[in-house]
């Protein structure tokens, strides 16, 4: 099993459609303003975070969490913000968590397993993106959990960069697919909370 490169990233976009929307290039610039980088790098794909979902946890109306038997007013829709240059962003309160979920949809290939992780620039900033396997044979727009480590306030922008995925070819397909098993979080086209 090795780790994928760009060229192999961008052959199985544009042959099988393992990402869309698809960007063949590393963005670090979108109508003249800055943005935290997004699209193809060299070893691994720069995702997004979506507009159209990011909320909060809140102890307002729930007084524990339980991933079993969710209780979905555990989240708050936090309000989108205008910056200066025109990006659109929320703000993540200290030591607090959220989700959520990319402008791209995956479909995994059966013998590749993907990892997504925080880029750089989030993680010095405070913010930890949680490990997330993405498995062989799911498809659907990535949940993403988010931990404010900071003692202060972290701006998180949408339709930017926010994490990477990296891609593992395994020489063989699995016996098994996620698909196969019909899993629970296949095919989620927004924010998706826990389910048993």
């Amino acid at each position: 099993m090795s780790v994928k490169s760009d060229r192999w990233i961008l052959r199985m976009c544009r042959e099988q459609g393992m990402i869309t929307p698809f960007e063949e290039k590393l963005i670090r610039e979108v109508d003249g303003r800055r943005v935290i980088s997004a699209g193809l790098s060299s070893y691994g794909y720069d995702l997004r975070l979506a507009e159209d979902g990011f909320r909060v946890f809140s102890p307002i109306a729930s007084a524990e969490i339980d991933p079993k038997n969710f209780d979905e007013r555990s989240l708050i829709e936090a309000p989108s913000r205008a910056a200066e240059d025109g990006s659109q962003y929320w703000l993540l309160p200290p030591h607090s968590y959220a989700l959520g979920v990319t402008v791209e949809t995956f479909n995994i290939p059966r013998n590749v397993i993907a990892i997504c992780m925080g880029k750089s620039t989030y993680a010095r900033s405070g913010l930890i993106v949680n490990t997330t396997p993405l498995e062989p044979g799911w498809r659907g727009r990535l949940v993403l959990e988010f931990s404010n480590s900071a003692d202060l306030p972290i701006r998180i922008y949408a339709n930017e960069g926010i994490a990477q995925v990296t891609f593992f070819e395994s020489d063989e397909d699995c016996e098994v697919s996620y698909a196969d098993r019909t899993g629970k979080y296949q095919n989620q086209t927004g924010l998706v909370t826990p389910k048993l």
